[in-house]
């Protein structure tokens, strides 16, 4: 994920931040920076990491259906396009981006305290899509001052790894906790999780909107790129996550389905979880040295090869392998896809289109998911059509391999 050499985000001066550019320079593009950044972008969709458990807590704590369930969680997450959407379009005329995500943060978390202390079943699918919006409008601002920080590739890899690091724990305490103490718990995980964010807010630099000399001088000294390569960059991606999320929301009822006891499908996405840490750990190590378009490549095959494993869930070492596997490339590809979106702008407007077209996917897997297999669809008809979708996002290759060039000249 290599930053072109000549993108205006680069040419941000690296100390600029909220205190009139006194803050050290490791603070605006330093490790530091990532994982600050990662916490922003991740904090508005963090349930996203520990959907099984939601699900599972619904469906079983709740007693609801895997089409209540995934209508919930549809509505988190279509919440999260809508608001990912509306800031897409506004984020270049949002300066003080910073104060507008601590209003959001403080937002959030009261939608998580009113989804606890409500309890009603009725009120969460309302709940829930308010909390969505205002956690997508979150990332979206989080995205795109990831795109204009001149450390994207790096940034965009972080996110993973945190959202991974939090859902291998959420994935291997909360069901325990979820069964001592109500329907509910994962609603505390997130509020703890919004909370630390909000301690973190005032420590990352303010990285400002580019000026219009600089816009400028990006227009004219970028290669040109029609229309096409960002439609089938933010197609791909929303393709990617959709035929993960159909899969991943349902991961605890697929294992029983296939007769695997609880406590061993929540101990492998645990250990799964943290060994998929590898993957973001991996794409901001290559993204820095080589090239997209040939390690996504590669990555999306891999995908789909693990997806197919998950048809032989029956045998429980191809069930950990098929977890382990999807979720190191899920850690890999998405930051290579945002990282994509990214070099179409200076401002960040089209990171956090890609933010959108991520959310989106992520939304109507689930949705999708629950309507089949409540219509009589089996898991393995379902492990067959997210294949089938997966290989769209081959169709970005191409457009990969342009932007590889285009920021080589």
């Amino acid at each position: 994920m290599q930053e072109p050499a000549n993108s205006a985000a680069t040419e941000i001066p690296a100390a600029l931040a909220d205190d009139g550019g006194t803050r050290p320079a490791a603070v605006s593009n330093g490790w530091a920076a990532s994982i600050f950044l990662a916490f922003l972008s991740s904090a508005g969709l963090y349930y996203v990491n520990i959907f099984p458990v939601i699900v599972d807590a619904l469906m079983a704590g709740a007693g609801l259906s895997a089409e209540q369930a995934g209508q919930i969680t549809f509505a988190n997450t279509i919440g999260a396009v809508i608001g990912a959407f509306i800031v897409s379009w506004l984020i270049r005329h949002i300066p003080r981006w910073k104060r507008a995500a601590a209003i959001l943060l403080c937002c959030s978390i009261g939608m998580d305290v009113l989804t606890i202390q409500l309890a009603n079943l009725d009120l969460l699918i309302p709940l829930r899509l308010v909390h969505g919006i205002l956690g997508g409008a979150l990332v979206g601002l989080g995205f795109a001052a990831i795109a204009r920080s001149g450390i994207a590739g790096r940034s965009y890899s972080m996110v993973l790894l945190v959202q991974y690091t939090g859902g291998a724990i959420g994935v291997g305490f909360l069901p325990a906790l979820v069964a001592e103490h109500g329907t509910y718990v994962p609603f505390f995980a997130l509020i703890t999780f919004s909370a630390i964010t909000l301690c973190m807010l005032p420590l990352i630099a303010d990285y400002p909107l580019p000026t219009e000399a600089e816009s400028r001088s990006h227009k004219e000294n970028a290669t040109p790129l029609p229309m096409l390569p960002i439609i089938v960059t933010l197609v791909a991606l929303f393709c990617f996550q959709f035929a993960n999320m159909a899969l991943f929301a349902f991961i605890f009822d697929l294992g029983k389905t296939f007769e695997l006891p609880l406590g061993f499908i929540s101990q492998t996405l645990f250990w799964a979880n943290l060994i998929a840490i590898g993957g973001a750990a991996l794409a901001a190590v290559t993204g820095q040295k080589y090239p997209l378009a040939k390690p996504l490549a590669a990555a999306l095959v891999i995908t789909l090869l693990g997806l197919l494993l998950f048809a032989y869930s029956d045998i429980r070492p191809v069930f950990i392998l098929a977890n382990v596997v999807t979720g190191m490339t899920w850690a890999f590809c998405v930051p290579y896809f945002l990282t994509m979106a990214a070099r179409f702008d200076s401002a960040g407007q089209m990171g956090a289109f890609g933010g959108f077209a991520s959310k989106l996917g992520l939304a109507c897997g689930p949705l999708f998911a629950g309507y089949f297999i409540t219509g009589g669809g089996s898991y393995t008809q379902l492990i067959i059509l997210t294949v089938v979708v997966l290989a769209i996002c081959m169709v970005a290759i191409p457009a990969a391999a342009r932007l590889d060039h285009a920021s080589t000249n």
